[in-house]
């Protein structure tokens, strides 16, 4: 406790992890909350002051996030806030009377008329050990005890403040996962709802025989299947209290996945007259979740397409390394600049290159591909000259070993 003394040093040694923890909490700047200006309602009524604030210490500045009154500003100088000093030990802090302590008396708050004479603060302290802030009380009146209950119930109000903050960041995570997944199913269900639509078109054609509409029939129930799959794999990872992608391993041939990938886009390539070769004469198997890894192969051909020019040639090649197999996804498109290569695979990234025919972009496909390909204990990379010469995407996989 301090306790009417003064700490040689008030900057904590574990300063900067104590506000990388802090930073973890997004509290800082955010607007007055209910919930927080109650607590410091209750403090102030515990010690019969006007004046309760919820606080929390940034590397600067103290933000005041709660207040039992109204306050002209939300922000003071750390170097003035009796709050910088609070978070240095482990207890209470009690200042009885300010004015006792000439170091003090260089602070404003405290040397002005009507400043502060008497501050008590309970710490607002994680699981793990860091003081993020305080709930504090003031007076402008000097006094000489504080009681037991007093300082009971102060430290009970700093761990309701510090359930509060864990309670916002779980509720934050719930949050950001459904957006996650949202944006995932408007990404996955592009490619499958843009064939069906091709599909139903060629269907409307007068010209077509019975044998060719009975083909673009079972084409639209596969497609309409693939959504199924989809929808189906976005539940069961939402059902995941962790949020960690859920994998159904089975060994899965490579030739029928590309042959498949192949029919897919059939019409999607022939919309922008694009020509797709497969290079491949292996016949290795890998262990994986077929239909993950089937949206990682849709993931990258759509994106290789997507950038490159109508009429362009798009080429996946296949080879092993050592124990590997590796695919590469190589495109004729708008290439990638040094600036591009550090945001590839990260979420809503925005690169330079525009879709060639102003398809929609959501920037989620590649950090779809990257969390898929590494929950199989794969890489995935990229090369590319530069702009306007294309772009090579590998994806390598271990193989499956029988017996």
């Amino acid at each position: 406790m301090i306790n009417n003394q003064m700490p040689d040093n008030l900057i904590p040694n574990n300063d900067e992890s104590r506000l990388k923890k802090l930073y973890q909490y997004e509290i800082l700047d955010t607007h007055f909350e209910t919930d927080f200006d109650t607590i410091a309602l209750m403090a102030a009524e515990i010690f019969g002051t006007k004046k309760a604030f919820v606080t929390f210490v940034d590397k600067g500045h103290v933000f005041v996030k709660a207040s039992s009154s109204r306050i002209e500003v939300d922000h003071i100088s750390r170097a003035y806030g009796l709050c910088s000093l609070s978070i240095m030990e482990d207890d209470l802090t009690i200042f009885h009377d300010t004015h006792q302590f000439p170091e003090l008396m260089k602070n404003p708050y405290i040397a002005r008329p009507g400043g502060v004479r008497f501050y008590a603060a309970a710490q607002i302290r994680t699981a793990d050990g860091f003081a993020l802030g305080t709930v504090c009380v003031l007076d402008a009146e000097p006094r000489t005890t504080v009681t037991d209950h007093q300082s009971r119930m102060l430290l009970l109000l700093s761990r309701m403040v510090m359930e509060k903050l864990e309670t916002r960041m779980v509720n934050r995570k719930i949050v950001r996962a459904y957006d996650d997944r949202l944006h995932r199913l408007a990404h996955d269900m592009k490619n499958p709802i843009t064939s069906i639509s091709l599909y139903a078109q060629l269907l409307g054609s007068r010209e077509m025989t019975s044998e060719k509409v009975f083909t673009m029939a079972a084409k639209i129930e596969n497609s309409s299947k693939g959504v199924e799959k989809k929808l189906n794999n976005l539940l069961t990872d939402a059902r995941n209290e962790n949020s960690l992608v859920e994998l159904v391993h089975e060994p899965v041939m490579i030739t029928g996945l590309l042959l498949q990938l192949q029919q897919s886009f059939e019409l999607s390539l022939a919309a922008k007259n694009q020509t797709l070769i497969i290079n491949n004469d292996l016949s290795a198997l890998i262990y994986a979740d077929r239909e993950r890894i089937v949206d990682v192969l849709d993931n990258l051909l759509s994106n290789a397409m997507k950038y490159s020019y109508e009429g362009a040639t798009i080429v996946i090649n296949t080879s092993m390394m050592e124990e590997e197999l590796i695919i590469e996804f190589k495109d004729q498109g708008l290439g990638l600049s040094e600036d591009d290569m550090k945001k590839l695979f990260t979420k809503f990234a925005k690169l330079s290159a525009i879709p060639t025919a102003h398809e929609k972009s959501y920037g989620l496909g590649l950090f779809i591909v990257k969390m898929l390909v590494e929950s199989h204990k794969g890489k995935v990379w990229a090369e590319s000259e530069g702009k306007n010469f294309g772009s090579s995407f590998f994806i390598s996989l271990p193989t499956y070993k029988q017996g």
